[in-house]
Protein backbone atom coordinates (compact mmCIF):
# COMPACT_ATOMS: atom_id res chain seq x y z
CA UNK A 1 0.00 0.00 0.00
CA UNK A 2 1.38 3.42 -0.92
CA UNK A 3 1.99 5.46 2.25
CA UNK A 4 0.15 8.71 2.86
CA UNK A 5 1.83 11.78 4.33
CA UNK A 6 -1.13 12.36 6.68
CA UNK A 7 -3.04 9.48 8.25
CA UNK A 8 -6.28 9.71 10.24
CA UNK A 9 -7.34 6.79 12.44
CA UNK A 10 -10.45 6.23 14.53
CA UNK A 11 -10.97 3.58 17.21
CA UNK A 12 -14.67 2.86 17.82
CA UNK A 13 -14.77 1.27 21.25
CA UNK A 14 -17.94 0.19 22.98
CA UNK A 15 -17.77 3.12 25.44
CA UNK A 16 -14.92 5.27 24.10
CA UNK A 17 -13.75 6.91 20.89
CA UNK A 18 -10.14 7.71 19.98
CA UNK A 19 -9.23 9.93 17.02
CA UNK A 20 -5.57 10.31 16.08
CA UNK A 21 -3.61 11.96 13.29
CA UNK A 22 -0.18 10.69 12.21
CA UNK A 23 2.47 11.82 9.75
CA UNK A 24 4.70 9.43 7.84
CA UNK A 25 8.42 10.11 8.07
CA UNK A 26 10.56 9.85 4.92
CA UNK A 27 12.22 6.75 6.35
CA UNK A 28 8.83 5.08 6.87
CA UNK A 29 8.38 5.77 10.58
CA UNK A 30 5.36 7.37 12.21
CA UNK A 31 4.91 10.65 14.06
CA UNK A 32 1.84 11.17 16.23
CA UNK A 33 0.64 14.71 15.44
CA UNK A 34 -2.61 14.83 17.39
CA UNK A 35 -4.82 12.68 19.58
CA UNK A 36 -8.20 13.06 21.23
CA UNK A 37 -10.33 10.59 23.17
CA UNK A 38 -13.89 10.81 24.44
CA UNK A 39 -16.05 8.52 26.52
CA UNK A 40 -19.58 7.50 25.52
CA UNK A 41 -20.98 7.10 29.00
CA UNK A 42 -24.09 4.98 28.61
CA UNK A 43 -25.61 2.04 30.36
CA UNK A 44 -24.62 -0.94 28.14
CA UNK A 45 -28.10 -2.43 28.72
CA UNK A 46 -29.68 0.53 26.93
CA UNK A 47 -28.30 1.43 23.51
CA UNK A 48 -30.43 4.42 22.50
CA UNK A 49 -28.62 7.04 20.48
CA UNK A 50 -25.17 5.55 19.83
CA UNK A 51 -25.01 6.68 16.22
CA UNK A 52 -25.87 10.28 17.12
CA UNK A 53 -23.26 10.22 19.91
CA UNK A 54 -20.60 8.89 17.55
CA UNK A 55 -21.29 11.53 14.91
CA UNK A 56 -21.38 14.43 17.37
CA UNK A 57 -18.31 13.25 19.31
CA UNK A 58 -16.17 12.56 16.23
CA UNK A 59 -17.06 15.96 14.77
CA UNK A 60 -16.05 17.61 18.02
CA UNK A 61 -12.67 15.83 18.04
CA UNK A 62 -12.13 16.62 14.34
CA UNK A 63 -12.70 20.31 15.07
CA UNK A 64 -10.14 20.21 17.91
CA UNK A 65 -7.55 18.51 15.67
CA UNK A 66 -8.51 20.72 12.68
CA UNK A 67 -9.33 17.67 10.53
CA UNK A 68 -11.77 18.62 7.78
CA UNK A 69 -12.26 15.23 6.18
CA UNK A 70 -10.32 12.79 4.05
CA UNK A 71 -9.58 9.06 4.25
CA UNK A 72 -9.87 7.34 7.63
CA UNK A 73 -9.15 3.86 8.93
CA UNK A 74 -11.25 2.71 11.85
CA UNK A 75 -11.73 -0.36 14.02
CA UNK A 76 -14.90 -2.14 15.01
CA UNK A 77 -15.29 -3.55 18.51
CA UNK A 78 -14.50 -7.23 18.92
CA UNK A 79 -17.96 -8.07 20.27
CA UNK A 80 -19.47 -6.98 16.92
CA UNK A 81 -17.28 -9.35 14.90
CA UNK A 82 -17.29 -13.14 14.59
CA UNK A 83 -13.71 -14.42 14.46
CA UNK A 84 -12.61 -18.01 14.08
CA UNK A 85 -9.16 -19.65 13.82
CA UNK A 86 -9.12 -22.55 11.35
CA UNK A 87 -6.23 -24.90 10.53
CA UNK A 88 -5.83 -26.29 7.02
CA UNK A 89 -3.51 -29.04 5.84
CA UNK A 90 -0.73 -28.16 3.37
CA UNK A 91 -2.48 -27.63 -0.01
CA UNK A 92 -1.78 -26.07 -3.38
CA UNK A 93 -2.04 -22.31 -3.53
CA UNK A 94 -4.73 -22.31 -6.22
CA UNK A 95 -7.05 -24.37 -3.98
CA UNK A 96 -6.69 -22.23 -0.88
CA UNK A 97 -9.38 -19.66 -1.74
CA UNK A 98 -11.99 -22.31 -2.59
CA UNK A 99 -11.33 -24.20 0.64
CA UNK A 100 -11.38 -21.02 2.72
CA UNK A 101 -14.71 -20.02 1.17
CA UNK A 102 -16.09 -23.43 2.11
CA UNK A 103 -14.72 -23.07 5.67
CA UNK A 104 -16.31 -19.61 5.93
CA UNK A 105 -19.70 -21.03 4.95
CA UNK A 106 -19.33 -23.74 7.58
CA UNK A 107 -18.03 -21.57 10.43
CA UNK A 108 -19.81 -18.22 10.07
CA UNK A 109 -23.15 -18.52 11.91
CA UNK A 110 -24.99 -16.37 9.34
CA UNK A 111 -25.79 -16.76 5.65
CA UNK A 112 -22.60 -15.84 3.82
CA UNK A 113 -24.41 -13.29 1.62
CA UNK A 114 -25.58 -11.39 4.73
CA UNK A 115 -22.09 -10.74 6.10
CA UNK A 116 -18.91 -8.96 5.13
CA UNK A 117 -15.99 -11.29 5.71
CA UNK A 118 -12.27 -11.55 5.11
CA UNK A 119 -9.45 -13.93 5.94
CA UNK A 120 -5.74 -13.88 6.72
CA UNK A 121 -3.20 -16.66 6.34
CA UNK A 122 -0.75 -17.07 9.22
CA UNK A 123 2.35 -19.27 9.19
CA UNK A 124 2.29 -22.39 7.05
CA UNK A 125 5.78 -23.15 5.84
CA UNK A 126 6.60 -26.02 3.54
CA UNK A 127 4.81 -29.16 4.74
CA UNK A 128 3.23 -27.34 7.71
CA UNK A 129 -0.40 -26.66 8.56
CA UNK A 130 -1.83 -23.31 7.48
CA UNK A 131 -3.59 -21.22 10.10
CA UNK A 132 -6.46 -19.13 8.73
CA UNK A 133 -8.10 -16.28 10.61
CA UNK A 134 -11.71 -15.80 9.50
CA UNK A 135 -13.50 -12.59 10.46
CA UNK A 136 -17.09 -11.70 9.62
CA UNK A 137 -19.57 -8.99 10.59
CA UNK A 138 -23.23 -8.58 9.74
CA UNK A 139 -23.50 -6.36 6.66
CA UNK A 140 -26.35 -4.24 8.02
CA UNK A 141 -24.51 -3.57 11.29
CA UNK A 142 -21.33 -2.63 9.41
CA UNK A 143 -23.27 -0.29 7.11
CA UNK A 144 -24.82 1.41 10.13
CA UNK A 145 -21.39 1.95 11.70
CA UNK A 146 -19.91 3.12 8.39
CA UNK A 147 -22.78 5.57 7.79
CA UNK A 148 -22.10 7.14 11.19
CA UNK A 149 -18.37 7.50 10.40
CA UNK A 150 -18.88 8.95 6.92
CA UNK A 151 -21.59 11.31 8.15
CA UNK A 152 -18.79 13.24 9.87
CA UNK A 153 -17.14 13.99 6.50
CA UNK A 154 -14.51 11.23 6.67
CA UNK A 155 -14.19 8.60 3.91
CA UNK A 156 -13.60 4.99 4.86
CA UNK A 157 -10.34 3.46 3.69
CA UNK A 158 -9.78 0.43 5.98
CA UNK A 159 -12.09 -1.30 8.49
CA UNK A 160 -10.00 -3.37 10.88
CA UNK A 161 -10.59 -5.45 14.01
CA UNK A 162 -9.41 -3.93 17.26
CA UNK A 163 -7.43 -7.07 18.12
CA UNK A 164 -5.70 -7.19 14.74
CA UNK A 165 -4.74 -3.50 15.01
CA UNK A 166 -3.27 -4.24 18.45
CA UNK A 167 -1.35 -7.18 16.98
CA UNK A 168 0.20 -5.01 14.25
CA UNK A 169 1.15 -2.35 16.81
CA UNK A 170 2.71 -4.99 19.06
CA UNK A 171 4.76 -6.55 16.27
CA UNK A 172 5.96 -3.10 15.19
CA UNK A 173 7.09 -2.11 18.69
CA UNK A 174 8.13 -5.48 20.18
CA UNK A 175 9.16 -7.46 17.10
CA UNK A 176 12.41 -8.54 18.72
CA UNK A 177 10.75 -10.55 21.51
CA UNK A 178 11.07 -14.34 21.39
CA UNK A 179 8.71 -16.86 22.93
CA UNK A 180 5.04 -16.22 23.70
CA UNK A 181 3.72 -12.87 24.86
CA UNK A 182 0.20 -12.38 26.28
CA UNK A 183 -1.41 -9.01 25.55
CA UNK A 184 -4.42 -8.33 27.82
CA UNK A 185 -6.58 -5.53 26.40
CA UNK A 186 -9.14 -4.60 29.09
CA UNK A 187 -12.00 -2.76 27.43
CA UNK A 188 -15.40 -1.56 28.57
CA UNK A 189 -17.45 -4.65 27.75
CA UNK A 190 -14.87 -7.29 26.91
CA UNK A 191 -11.26 -8.14 27.57
CA UNK A 192 -9.36 -9.25 24.47
CA UNK A 193 -6.55 -11.74 24.99
CA UNK A 194 -3.83 -11.93 22.32
CA UNK A 195 -1.32 -14.79 22.40
CA UNK A 196 1.55 -13.64 20.20
CA UNK A 197 4.45 -15.79 19.05
CA UNK A 198 6.77 -15.34 16.05
CA UNK A 199 4.61 -16.39 13.10
CA UNK A 200 1.64 -17.33 15.30
CA UNK A 201 -1.35 -15.55 16.83
CA UNK A 202 -4.46 -16.54 18.76
CA UNK A 203 -7.14 -14.28 20.21
CA UNK A 204 -10.03 -14.78 22.59
CA UNK A 205 -12.60 -12.33 23.95
CA UNK A 206 -13.80 -12.58 27.55
CA UNK A 207 -17.08 -10.83 28.45
CA UNK A 208 -15.55 -9.08 31.46
CA UNK A 209 -14.49 -5.43 31.36
CA UNK A 210 -14.89 -2.00 32.84
CA UNK A 211 -18.67 -2.11 32.54
CA UNK A 212 -18.71 -5.25 34.69
CA UNK A 213 -17.05 -3.28 37.48
CA UNK A 214 -19.41 -0.32 37.00
CA UNK A 215 -22.50 -2.55 37.06
CA UNK A 216 -21.29 -4.23 40.26
CA UNK A 217 -20.66 -0.83 41.89
CA UNK A 218 -24.09 0.41 40.83
CA UNK A 219 -25.67 -2.67 42.43
CA UNK A 220 -23.55 -2.38 45.58
CA UNK A 221 -24.33 1.30 46.17
CA UNK A 222 -27.83 1.20 44.66
CA UNK A 223 -27.13 4.07 42.25
CA UNK A 224 -27.33 4.80 38.53
CA UNK A 225 -24.81 3.53 36.00
CA UNK A 226 -23.48 7.07 35.42
CA UNK A 227 -23.01 7.68 39.16
CA UNK A 228 -21.30 4.31 39.53
CA UNK A 229 -18.96 5.16 36.64
CA UNK A 230 -17.98 8.42 38.36
CA UNK A 231 -17.40 6.59 41.63
CA UNK A 232 -15.25 3.99 39.85
CA UNK A 233 -13.04 6.67 38.29
CA UNK A 234 -12.64 8.37 41.65
CA UNK A 235 -11.90 5.33 43.81
CA UNK A 236 -10.90 2.61 41.32
CA UNK A 237 -8.02 0.44 42.47
CA UNK A 238 -7.36 -3.27 42.88
CA UNK A 239 -7.21 -4.34 46.50
CA UNK A 240 -4.02 -6.38 46.76
CA UNK A 241 -3.45 -9.21 49.17
CA UNK A 242 -2.84 -7.71 52.63
CA UNK A 243 -4.31 -4.30 51.72
CA UNK A 244 -7.88 -4.99 52.80
CA UNK A 245 -7.21 -4.07 56.44
CA UNK A 246 -5.80 -0.63 55.73
CA UNK A 247 -8.69 0.27 53.38
CA UNK A 248 -11.96 1.53 54.82
CA UNK A 249 -15.09 3.35 53.76
CA UNK A 250 -16.52 3.46 50.24
CA UNK A 251 -13.07 3.28 48.69
CA UNK A 252 -12.51 -0.12 50.30
CA UNK A 253 -15.84 -1.39 48.99
CA UNK A 254 -14.98 -0.23 45.46
CA UNK A 255 -11.51 -1.80 45.64
CA UNK A 256 -12.97 -5.11 46.75
CA UNK A 257 -15.47 -5.04 43.87
CA UNK A 258 -12.65 -4.33 41.42
CA UNK A 259 -10.55 -7.15 42.90
CA UNK A 260 -13.51 -9.55 42.67
CA UNK A 261 -13.98 -8.69 38.98
CA UNK A 262 -10.26 -8.95 38.24
CA UNK A 263 -10.18 -12.31 40.02
CA UNK A 264 -12.88 -13.57 37.66
CA UNK A 265 -10.83 -12.21 34.77
CA UNK A 266 -7.76 -13.99 36.13
CA UNK A 267 -9.68 -17.29 36.14
CA UNK A 268 -10.62 -16.71 32.48
CA UNK A 269 -6.97 -15.95 31.72
CA UNK A 270 -5.90 -19.28 33.17
CA UNK A 271 -8.56 -21.14 31.17
CA UNK A 272 -7.50 -19.32 27.99
CA UNK A 273 -3.82 -20.12 28.57
CA UNK A 274 -4.69 -23.78 29.11
CA UNK A 275 -6.79 -23.83 25.92
CA UNK A 276 -4.04 -22.14 23.91
CA UNK A 277 -1.39 -24.59 25.07
CA UNK A 278 -3.47 -27.76 24.66
CA UNK A 279 -5.81 -27.04 21.74
CA UNK A 280 -3.69 -24.61 19.72
CA UNK A 281 -0.31 -26.24 20.48
CA UNK A 282 1.03 -22.90 21.64
CA UNK A 283 3.73 -22.12 24.17
CA UNK A 284 2.97 -20.89 27.67
CA UNK A 285 3.22 -17.07 27.94
CA UNK A 286 6.55 -15.78 29.16
CA UNK A 287 5.42 -12.21 29.77
CA UNK A 288 2.20 -10.18 30.06
CA UNK A 289 1.37 -6.75 28.63
CA UNK A 290 -1.66 -4.69 29.74
CA UNK A 291 -3.56 -2.22 27.55
CA UNK A 292 -7.02 -0.72 27.14
CA UNK A 293 -9.04 1.56 29.38
CA UNK A 294 -8.98 -0.93 32.26
CA UNK A 295 -5.18 -0.81 32.33
CA UNK A 296 -5.38 2.56 34.08
CA UNK A 297 -6.77 0.90 37.22
CA UNK A 298 -4.49 1.54 40.17
CA UNK A 299 -2.35 -1.48 41.20
CA UNK A 300 -3.58 -3.64 38.30
CA UNK A 301 -0.01 -4.39 37.20
CA UNK A 302 0.89 -5.67 40.66
CA UNK A 303 -2.34 -7.72 40.78
CA UNK A 304 -1.64 -9.66 37.57
CA UNK A 305 2.02 -10.07 38.46
CA UNK A 306 0.96 -11.52 41.82
CA UNK A 307 -1.63 -13.86 40.23
CA UNK A 308 0.23 -15.02 37.11
CA UNK A 309 3.76 -14.96 38.48
CA UNK A 310 4.97 -13.58 35.14
CA UNK A 311 6.75 -10.35 34.22
CA UNK A 312 3.90 -7.84 33.75
CA UNK A 313 4.23 -4.47 32.06
CA UNK A 314 2.05 -1.92 30.29
CA UNK A 315 1.94 -2.15 26.49
CA UNK A 316 3.61 0.91 24.97
CA UNK A 317 2.43 1.35 21.35
CA UNK A 318 4.56 4.51 21.07
CA UNK A 319 7.81 2.69 21.73
CA UNK A 320 8.91 3.16 18.09
CA UNK A 321 6.56 6.05 17.27
CA UNK A 322 7.64 9.67 17.64
CA UNK A 323 5.33 12.25 19.23
CA UNK A 324 5.18 15.75 17.82
CA UNK A 325 5.23 18.76 20.18
CA UNK A 326 1.84 19.80 18.81
CA UNK A 327 0.34 16.57 20.18
CA UNK A 328 1.07 17.57 23.82
CA UNK A 329 3.45 14.74 24.83
CA UNK A 330 2.55 15.03 28.54
CA UNK A 331 -1.12 14.39 27.82
CA UNK A 332 -0.23 11.59 25.39
CA UNK A 333 1.86 9.85 28.05
CA UNK A 334 -1.27 9.56 30.23
CA UNK A 335 -3.17 7.89 27.37
CA UNK A 336 -0.47 5.54 26.07
CA UNK A 337 -2.47 2.45 27.10
CA UNK A 338 -5.30 3.55 24.74
CA UNK A 339 -3.18 4.15 21.63
CA UNK A 340 -2.64 0.55 20.52
CA UNK A 341 -5.52 0.51 18.02
CA UNK A 342 -4.79 3.98 16.51
CA UNK A 343 -1.11 3.07 16.00
CA UNK A 344 -2.00 -0.29 14.46
CA UNK A 345 -4.42 1.41 12.05
CA UNK A 346 -1.83 4.01 11.06
CA UNK A 347 0.67 1.25 10.27
CA UNK A 348 -1.88 -0.32 7.91
CA UNK A 349 -1.92 2.87 5.82
CA UNK A 350 1.83 3.51 6.03
CA UNK A 351 3.36 0.11 5.32
CA UNK A 352 2.67 -3.59 4.85
CA UNK A 353 1.66 -5.28 8.11
CA UNK A 354 1.63 -8.91 9.22
CA UNK A 355 -2.16 -8.77 9.68
CA UNK A 356 -4.18 -7.06 6.92
CA UNK A 357 -7.83 -8.00 7.38
CA UNK A 358 -10.19 -5.44 5.88
CA UNK A 359 -13.95 -5.58 6.49
CA UNK A 360 -15.00 -2.83 4.10
CA UNK A 361 -18.71 -2.36 3.35
CA UNK A 362 -19.74 -3.09 -0.21
CA UNK A 363 -20.35 0.59 -0.96
CA UNK A 364 -16.77 1.40 0.08
CA UNK A 365 -15.39 -1.42 -2.07
CA UNK A 366 -17.28 -0.12 -5.11
CA UNK A 367 -16.10 3.43 -4.47
CA UNK A 368 -12.46 2.41 -4.10
CA UNK A 369 -12.60 0.29 -7.25
CA UNK A 370 -14.02 3.26 -9.12
CA UNK A 371 -11.22 5.50 -7.82
CA UNK A 372 -8.67 3.00 -9.11
CA UNK A 373 -10.27 3.09 -12.53
CA UNK A 374 -10.62 6.87 -12.59
CA UNK A 375 -7.27 7.60 -14.34
CA UNK A 376 -8.19 5.22 -17.13
CA UNK A 377 -11.63 6.77 -17.43
CA UNK A 378 -10.08 10.23 -17.66
CA UNK A 379 -7.68 9.06 -20.36
CA UNK A 380 -10.57 7.52 -22.26
CA UNK A 381 -12.51 10.77 -21.96
CA UNK A 382 -9.57 12.76 -23.36
CA UNK A 383 -9.29 10.40 -26.32
CA UNK A 384 -13.00 10.70 -26.89
CA UNK A 385 -12.81 14.51 -26.92
CA UNK A 386 -9.91 14.45 -29.39
CA UNK A 387 -11.91 12.12 -31.61
CA UNK A 388 -14.82 14.53 -31.48
CA UNK A 389 -12.59 17.40 -32.55
CA UNK A 390 -11.35 15.36 -35.50
CA UNK A 391 -14.82 14.52 -36.61
CA UNK A 392 -15.96 18.10 -36.02
CA UNK A 393 -14.34 19.43 -39.16
CA UNK A 394 -15.85 16.66 -41.21
CA UNK A 395 -19.31 17.31 -39.89
CA UNK A 396 -19.00 21.08 -40.37
CA UNK A 397 -19.31 20.56 -44.12
CA UNK A 398 -22.18 18.21 -43.58
CA UNK A 399 -23.87 20.82 -41.42
CA UNK A 400 -23.78 23.30 -44.30
CA UNK A 401 -25.63 20.85 -46.55
CA UNK A 402 -28.12 20.08 -43.81
CA UNK A 403 -28.75 23.79 -43.29
CA UNK A 404 -29.79 24.26 -46.89
CA UNK A 405 -32.12 21.28 -46.68
CA UNK A 406 -33.54 22.57 -43.43
CA UNK A 407 -34.61 25.82 -44.99
CA UNK A 408 -36.85 23.90 -47.37
CA UNK A 409 -38.49 22.15 -44.43
CA UNK A 410 -39.23 25.27 -42.39
CA UNK A 411 -42.71 25.68 -43.82
CA UNK A 412 -43.63 22.12 -42.96
CA UNK A 413 -42.21 22.60 -39.46
CA UNK A 414 -44.39 25.69 -38.89
CA UNK A 415 -47.49 23.67 -39.76
CA UNK A 416 -46.41 20.94 -37.36
CA UNK A 417 -45.88 23.50 -34.60
CA UNK A 418 -49.50 24.64 -34.92
CA UNK A 419 -50.58 21.04 -34.52
CA UNK A 420 -48.25 20.71 -31.51
CA UNK A 421 -49.95 23.70 -29.87
CA UNK A 422 -53.32 22.05 -30.27
CA UNK A 423 -51.96 18.79 -28.82
CA UNK A 424 -50.52 20.67 -25.82
CA UNK A 425 -53.96 22.02 -25.05
CA UNK A 426 -55.40 18.52 -25.23
CA UNK A 427 -52.66 17.23 -22.88
CA UNK A 428 -53.50 19.96 -20.34
CA UNK A 429 -57.15 18.96 -20.43
CA UNK A 430 -56.13 15.31 -19.95
CA UNK A 431 -53.96 16.20 -16.95
CA UNK A 432 -56.85 18.15 -15.41
CA UNK A 433 -59.15 15.14 -15.78
CA UNK A 434 -56.45 12.91 -14.27
CA UNK A 435 -56.30 15.13 -11.18
CA UNK A 436 -60.05 14.70 -10.75
CA UNK A 437 -60.02 10.93 -11.28
CA UNK A 438 -56.96 10.10 -9.16
CA UNK A 439 -58.77 10.29 -5.74
CA UNK A 440 -61.59 8.14 -7.15
CA UNK A 441 -59.13 5.51 -8.39
CA UNK A 442 -57.35 5.56 -5.03
CA UNK A 443 -60.67 5.06 -3.21
CA UNK A 444 -61.49 2.07 -5.41
CA UNK A 445 -58.07 0.57 -4.74
CA UNK A 446 -58.42 1.11 -0.97
CA UNK A 447 -61.60 -0.95 -0.95
CA UNK A 448 -59.50 -4.09 -1.16
CA UNK A 449 -57.24 -3.10 1.76
CA UNK A 450 -59.29 -4.52 4.64
CA UNK A 451 -60.25 -7.78 2.85
CA UNK A 452 -56.56 -8.30 2.18
CA UNK A 453 -55.75 -7.64 5.87
CA UNK A 454 -58.36 -10.19 6.96
CA UNK A 455 -57.09 -12.68 4.37
CA UNK A 456 -53.52 -12.16 5.60
CA UNK A 457 -54.52 -12.77 9.24
CA UNK A 458 -56.37 -15.96 8.26
CA UNK A 459 -53.60 -17.22 6.00
CA UNK A 460 -50.97 -16.96 8.76
CA UNK A 461 -53.22 -18.34 11.50
CA UNK A 462 -52.07 -21.79 12.74
CA UNK A 463 -54.28 -24.60 11.46
CA UNK A 464 -55.44 -25.89 14.84
CA UNK A 465 -56.30 -24.85 18.40
CA UNK A 466 -56.63 -21.08 17.77
CA UNK A 467 -59.09 -18.70 16.16
CA UNK A 468 -59.88 -15.00 15.93
CA UNK A 469 -62.97 -13.55 17.60
CA UNK A 470 -62.48 -9.80 17.23
CA UNK A 471 -60.57 -7.18 15.21
CA UNK A 472 -60.36 -3.67 16.67
CA UNK A 473 -58.72 -0.82 14.70
CA UNK A 474 -56.82 1.72 16.79
CA UNK A 475 -55.49 5.20 16.16
CA UNK A 476 -52.71 6.57 18.32
CA UNK A 477 -53.24 3.72 20.79
CA UNK A 478 -57.00 4.39 21.09
CA UNK A 479 -59.66 1.97 19.87
CA UNK A 480 -62.12 3.07 17.20
CA UNK A 481 -65.77 2.11 17.25
CA UNK A 482 -68.21 1.31 20.05
CA UNK A 483 -66.28 0.84 23.35
CA UNK A 484 -66.62 -2.25 25.51
CA UNK A 485 -64.67 -3.46 28.52
CA UNK A 486 -61.81 -4.88 26.49
CA UNK A 487 -61.60 -1.73 24.33
CA UNK A 488 -61.42 0.44 27.46
CA UNK A 489 -58.55 -1.65 28.70
CA UNK A 490 -56.84 -1.28 25.30
CA UNK A 491 -57.36 2.50 25.36
CA UNK A 492 -55.66 2.77 28.75
CA UNK A 493 -52.65 0.78 27.57
CA UNK A 494 -49.68 3.08 26.86
CA UNK A 495 -48.73 3.41 23.22
CA UNK A 496 -45.72 1.16 22.68
CA UNK A 497 -42.45 2.53 21.47
CA UNK A 498 -42.02 1.94 17.70
CA UNK A 499 -39.99 -1.13 16.89
CA UNK A 500 -36.91 -1.31 14.71
CA UNK A 501 -39.11 -2.29 11.74
CA UNK A 502 -39.79 1.11 10.24
CA UNK A 503 -43.36 1.58 8.99
CA UNK A 504 -44.09 4.01 6.25
CA UNK A 505 -44.46 7.67 7.18
CA UNK A 506 -47.73 8.31 9.02
CA UNK A 507 -50.37 10.53 7.36
CA UNK A 508 -50.59 14.12 8.49
CA UNK A 509 -54.12 13.67 9.88
CA UNK A 510 -55.79 10.98 12.06
CA UNK A 511 -55.21 7.46 10.79
CA UNK A 512 -55.70 3.83 11.74
CA UNK A 513 -52.15 2.80 12.63
CA UNK A 514 -52.65 -0.60 14.29
CA UNK A 515 -55.04 -3.48 14.92
CA UNK A 516 -55.98 -5.31 18.09
CA UNK A 517 -56.49 -8.99 17.23
CA UNK A 518 -58.36 -10.88 19.92
CA UNK A 519 -59.29 -14.50 20.03
CA UNK A 520 -59.16 -17.80 21.84
CA UNK A 521 -56.90 -20.79 21.78
CA UNK A 522 -57.88 -24.27 22.96
CA UNK A 523 -56.29 -26.16 25.80
CA UNK A 524 -53.56 -27.99 23.89
CA UNK A 525 -50.10 -29.53 24.45
CA UNK A 526 -48.32 -26.39 23.29
CA UNK A 527 -50.59 -24.08 25.32
CA UNK A 528 -49.78 -20.40 24.71
CA UNK A 529 -46.95 -21.32 22.34
CA UNK A 530 -49.62 -21.56 19.63
CA UNK A 531 -50.05 -17.77 20.02
CA UNK A 532 -46.26 -17.36 19.77
CA UNK A 533 -46.36 -19.41 16.56
CA UNK A 534 -48.99 -17.02 15.22
CA UNK A 535 -46.73 -14.08 16.17
CA UNK A 536 -43.77 -15.65 14.31
CA UNK A 537 -45.92 -16.23 11.22
CA UNK A 538 -46.97 -12.57 11.23
CA UNK A 539 -43.35 -11.31 11.41
CA UNK A 540 -42.92 -12.03 7.69
CA UNK A 541 -46.18 -10.28 6.76
CA UNK A 542 -45.79 -7.32 4.38
CA UNK A 543 -48.80 -5.61 6.00
CA UNK A 544 -47.57 -5.32 9.58
CA UNK A 545 -44.47 -3.73 11.15
CA UNK A 546 -43.44 -6.33 13.75
CA UNK A 547 -40.10 -6.49 15.53
CA UNK A 548 -39.29 -10.23 15.95
CA UNK A 549 -37.08 -9.38 18.93
CA UNK A 550 -39.83 -7.52 20.80
CA UNK A 551 -42.43 -10.20 21.36
CA UNK A 552 -43.68 -8.59 24.59
CA UNK A 553 -44.79 -5.49 22.67
CA UNK A 554 -47.14 -7.49 20.42
CA UNK A 555 -48.51 -10.28 22.64
CA UNK A 556 -50.54 -9.54 25.74
CA UNK A 557 -49.49 -12.29 28.19
CA UNK A 558 -52.05 -14.83 29.42
CA UNK A 559 -51.72 -17.67 31.89
CA UNK A 560 -53.47 -20.94 30.96
CA UNK A 561 -54.81 -23.29 33.60
CA UNK A 562 -56.35 -26.73 33.74
CA UNK A 563 -59.82 -25.46 34.64
CA UNK A 564 -60.86 -23.98 31.31
CA UNK A 565 -61.02 -25.35 27.78
CA UNK A 566 -60.05 -22.14 25.97
CA UNK A 567 -58.05 -19.04 26.83
CA UNK A 568 -58.10 -15.53 25.42
CA UNK A 569 -55.18 -13.87 23.69
CA UNK A 570 -54.55 -10.42 22.26
CA UNK A 571 -52.08 -9.15 19.65
CA UNK A 572 -51.30 -5.51 18.91
CA UNK A 573 -50.20 -5.28 15.26
CA UNK A 574 -48.80 -2.00 13.88
CA UNK A 575 -49.68 -1.35 10.24
CA UNK A 576 -46.80 -0.60 7.88
CA UNK A 577 -49.07 1.83 6.01
CA UNK A 578 -51.54 3.68 8.28
CA UNK A 579 -55.03 4.20 6.83
CA UNK A 580 -56.20 7.84 6.93
CA UNK A 581 -59.51 8.43 8.63
CA UNK A 582 -62.15 10.32 6.65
Amino acid sequence: MSPRTRITTLNLGSQSLELAEFRVQPQGGLILCGYRSRELLADPSRETSRRAQIVATVREMMAELEIRGGPVSYTVAEESVFARFVKLPPIEEEKIERIIFFEAQQNVPFPIDEVVWDYQLVGGGEGEQIQVILAAIKADLLEEINDAVEETGLRTSIVDLATMALYNAFRYNYGELEGCSLLVDIGARTTNLLFIEPGKIFTRSVPIGGSSVTSAIAKEFNESFAAAESRKKRDESVALAGDTERLDGDGARVSKIVRSTMTRLHAELLRSISHYCTQQQGKAPERVFLSGGGASTQSIQEFFHEKLQLPTDFFNPLRNVAVADSANPKEISRSTHLLGEPVGLALRMARHCPMELNLRPKIVVRRQEFEKRRPFLIAAAVCFVLGLLGWGAYYAQGAHIVRRTTEGLEEKVDAMRRIETQMSQVRKQTASLDNVSTPLVAAINDRSFWPQIVEELNARLPREDIWITELVPTSGGKSLGAPDARMVRADTTPVPTPSSSRPEAAPAGPAIDSLLVRGLYLFNPKQQEVVVDYFRNLVASPWFAIDPRNQAKVIKPTTPNNAEWAFPYELRLDLRKPVPLP
